[in-house]
């Protein structure tokens, strides 16, 4: 069960650093922070990697109250 927590760990930490920035680094410096909460339409693989981080998250914390159990 413990080698199962660490794969979707693993998994979830590279799907996180794969995700696309939601606002450029310069702007949070300056505080130009307009769009970061603009809605905008995920399409494609990038719609793909966000489901794919909820099932991972999700698939994180149940394993992790099962191991606590």
């Amino acid at each position: 069960m413990i080698t199962l927590l660490m794969i979707v760990s693993i998994l979830l930490i590279i799907i996180v650093l794969f995700q696309s920035e939601k606002a450029e680094s310069g702007n949070i410096i300056t505080g130009g922070n307009a769009d970061l909460f603009m809605n905008r339409k995920e399409r494609g693989g990038e719609l793909f990697i966000t489901r794919l981080t909820y099932v991972l998250g999700i698939a994180f914390f149940i394993l992790c109250i099962i191991i606590d159990m």
